[in-house]
C-alpha cells in the first residue's frame, strides 16, 4: 500500500511539474508552486527529487523516439524526419515537454544543457547513420538540421506565426523536408 501511495505521489508531482514548467518556464517555476499544484507539502517534492534541477530532469525526460529510416530510400529521409517531429509536437502527449524545453532553453543554462544532451545522444547518431558522415561532419549536419526543426517549432507553436501555424503537416513536410534532406546528404 505504501509503495502505491509513493508511486501516486511521484506521478502527481511529475504531472504538476510538467504543467508548471510548461506554463512558467524553468526559472519562474518553484517547488512551492509545483507542490501546491500536486496538493502536497513542498518537503515531499524535495524528498522524492532533491532539488528543482533533478525534478526538471525527471519531468522532461526526453526520448525523441527517432524513427528507424534504414529501409527508406535515402532521398526520403529529410521528409520523414520532418513528419516525425511535427507529429511529436502535435499528436504526442510528450510534445508539450519538447516545447517546454524549447521555451526555457533560451534563458536557462540548465535547460540548454539538457537540450544539448538530447542533441548529442539522440540526433547526431541518426544523422551519422543517414549521412554516412564521420563524427564531426555528422554533428555539423545535425546542428544544421536542428536549426530548421527548432526554428519551425518556435515559429509554429510558440510564436504562432500565422502562415507557418496554419500549414498542414503535409505542407510542412513538403516545404521543410527538402531543406532537411540537403542537410543530411548534400555536400557541405
Amino acid at each position: 500500500m505504501t509503495a502505491r501511495r509513493s508511486d501516486a505521489t511521484r506521478a502527481a508531482i511529475l504531472r504538476a511539474a510538467r504543467v508548471r514548467f510548461a506554463e512558467d518556464g524553468y526559472q519562474r517555476a518553484t517547488i512551492r508552486a509545483i507542490a501546491a499544484d500536486a496538493a502536497i507539502d513542498p518537503s515531499m517534492v524535495m524528498r522524492y527529487y532533491g532539488n528543482k534541477e533533478r525534478l526538471f530532469a525527471a519531468a522532461v525526460d526526453i526520448d525523441l523516439r527517432m524513427p528507424d529510416l534504414a529501409g527508406l530510400p535515402a532521398e526520403r529521409a529529410g521528409a520523414e524526419l520532418v513528419r516525425h517531429w511535427v507529429r511529436r509536437w502535435e499528436d504526442d502527449p510528450t510534445g508539450d515537454v519538447l516545447l517546454t524545453l524549447l521555451r526555457s532553453a533560451a534563458t536557462d543554462d540548465t535547460v540548454a544543457e539538457r537540450v544539448r544532451d538530447v542533441f548529442r545522444d539522440q540526433i547526431v547518431p541518426v544523422v551519422r547513420q543517414l549521412s554516412g558522415a564521420g563524427e564531426d561532419e555528422a554533428a555539423e549536419r545535425a546542428g544544421l538540421l536542428a536549426t530548421q526543426m527548432l526554428g519551425l517549432a518556435m515559429c509554429r507553436h510558440i510564436l504562432r506565426i500565422p502562415p507557418v501555424a496554419a500549414m498542414t503537416t503535409e505542407q510542412v513536410v513538403q516545404r521543410v523536408g527538402a531543406t532537411v534532406q540537403r542537410y543530411l546528404t548534400a555536400a557541405l
